[in-house]
This record gives structure tokens, C-alpha cells and sequence, in this order.
């Protein structure tokens, strides 16, 4: 039998001094607290029978899938399917300034696609590719993937039937949180979402994501 449930996990809180959005340049690993964070959000499944582990091949996706593979005996699979989107605004921060140079107005010409990174529906499509594989690759139990945030938002949404373009503000996805699906009718349906780390989020700072 194939796993009874498919985690996406957000990793913990990055290192990120300079606040830029940092999404896959390298030297990006957790802070102190992000490395807390990803340590609360194994508690989410004390108990449950874990039996795969995936994570994004990011530094800060690794480390948070540390304490899973610590807690559940387990080998991290690298899965780049699971990585963070590509996105032209590597390395810059995201402000005012930044959006009014019109150097970079090209890149915003359709946030519907959006024309600064990599589509929508292309994030959506490699996500639910790879938790299908990782579901059929289990004789049962359950499978954890550690990932991104906007990664695990597509996921949502396309599994909810919602447009793929939204506002980035009123995602529901915060550090190391936990997002179960389970197979219904032959597709993947939401059953859950945890932040283990709550008591943690107001003295985190979670700037960087694409």
C-alpha cells in the first residue's frame, strides 16, 4: 500500500542580515532560531509512522529536515523538485525603491504568471509530481518533504481549485509549518495544517521568500 499521508514542511527561520531575497542563492542555512523552529515542528507528528523523508536540495530546507531524520531513524532523499522557484529579484531587497527603478519594471509586467520567476502552474505541476512518486515509493506509513513556501502555497491552492497568482501576503504558510494531504478519490486532498513553532513566530523575522 502506498503512504496513508504526504507533509509539506516549511523550513525554519534563515539566516538573513542584509533582509534580501535570497531564494536560491547559496549560504542561506537557519539561524538559531530557525534551527528551534524546525526542531517544534517534528512534534507535529509525535507518534505518527514516518517512513520517507524528502527535502528541497537548499541549505535551509537540508537543515530543517535534520530533526526528522534525526526523530524518525531516517536518510534525507534530495528531491529538486522541491526546490525554491527561480526568481529575477535574487539577492535584492524587495522594497519601494527596488519596484520603482525602472530598470526592473519588466519584470513586473504580469504578476499572473509571474514574469519575474518561474510560473505558477509550473511550481504547482513539479510539486504534485514528486509527492505522487514519494507516496507510491512507500509500502505505507507516511512521508515528510521539506520545502518552500511558495512551493507548498501552489500546492493549495491547485489542490483547492484556486487561481495560481495571489497575494504573497495572505499566504498561509508560515515557518516551519506542516500541511497534510491524503489520497482521496484518486487525487491528493488537504487535511491539516500545524504551526508547531507558534510561540516562536513573534520574535522571527521571515524575509527572503520568493
Amino acid at each position: 500500500m502506498p503512504a496513508d499521508l504526504v507533509h509539506l514542511v516549511r523550513h525554519g527561520e534563515v539566516h538573513n542580515p542584509g533582509h534580501v531575497l535570497y531564494g536560491r542563492l547559496e549560504g542561506f542555512g537557519l539561524s538559531d532560531l530557525g534551527h528551534r523552529m524546525a526542531a517544534a515542528a517534528v512534534t507535529g507528528l509525535a507518534g505518527h509512522p514516518v517512513t520517507a523523508l524528502y527535502a528541497s536540495p537548499l541549505q535551509r530546507a537540508q537543515e530543517s529536515a535534520a530533526p526528522w531524520a534525526e526523530a524518525f531513524g531516517l536518510d534525507i532523499r534530495t528531491d529538486e523538485r522541491l526546490i525554491e522557484p527561480t526568481n529575477r529579484f535574487e539577492g535584492k531587497r524587495m522594497n519601494g525603491r527596488t519596484i520603482a527603478d525602472p530598470r526592473n519594471w519588466h519584470l513586473l509586467r504580469n504578476p499572473r504568471v509571474p514574469s519575474w520567476g518561474e510560473p505558477f502552474v509550473d511550481i504547482a505541476a513539479r510539486m504534485l509530481a514528486a509527492m505522487h512518486e514519494a507516496r507510491e515509493a512507500v509500502d505505507a506509513g507516511e512521508v515528510v518533504m521539506v520545502s518552500h513556501q511558495l512551493p507548498i502555497w501552489m500546492v493549495h491552492r491547485a489542490l483547492a481549485g484556486e487561481p495560481r497568482h495571489h497575494d504573497p501576503r495572505r499566504r498561509r504558510c508560515s515557518l516551519s509549518s506542516l500541511t497534510s494531504f491524503a489520497w482521496v478519490d484518486g487525487r491528493f486532498a488537504e487535511t491539516g495544517y500545524q504551526e508547531r513553532s507558534a510561540g516562536l513566530m513573534n520574535r522571527s523575522t521571515d524575509r527572503g521568500a520568493v
